[in-house]
């Protein structure tokens, strides 16, 4: 059974939402997407577009969904090992340098 765990007024931040659990390895799937057409015929809210998971991932899509949106995030930082610079743990690669970053 899906259960749905986020839901936004634009398509955007669904977007993006959806691109986090994915890339956590959390499968799910954005629905009314193209529904905003229909908003005044239906509810607003019925209509903005929403992220749905099976409900045995559901507890830890909510806890890195709030993670993300607290902007905490389940990874660290790094120092890149050919010129020393402090990286956010979002960078595959080193911005000053171009080293990829080590397996985390």
């Amino acid at each position: 059974m899906l259960k749905k765990v986020y839901t936004a007024s634009t398509p955007l931040m669904p977007g993006f939402i959806q691109e986090v659990l994915e890339n956590a390895g959390i499968p799910c799937v954005q629905k009314n997407y193209f529904l905003n057409g229909a908003m005044g015929e239906l509810p607003f809210v019925e209509t903005w577009p929403a992220i749905w998971v099976d409900e045995k991932h559901e507890h830890a899509a909510l806890d890195l969904i709030n993670a993300t949106l607290e902007g905490r995030s389940s990874q660290l930082s790094w120092i890149c090992g050919q010129c020393g610079e402090s990286l956010e743990a979002q960078f595959q690669s080193c911005w000053q340098c171009g080293q990829a970053a080590p397996n985390r």
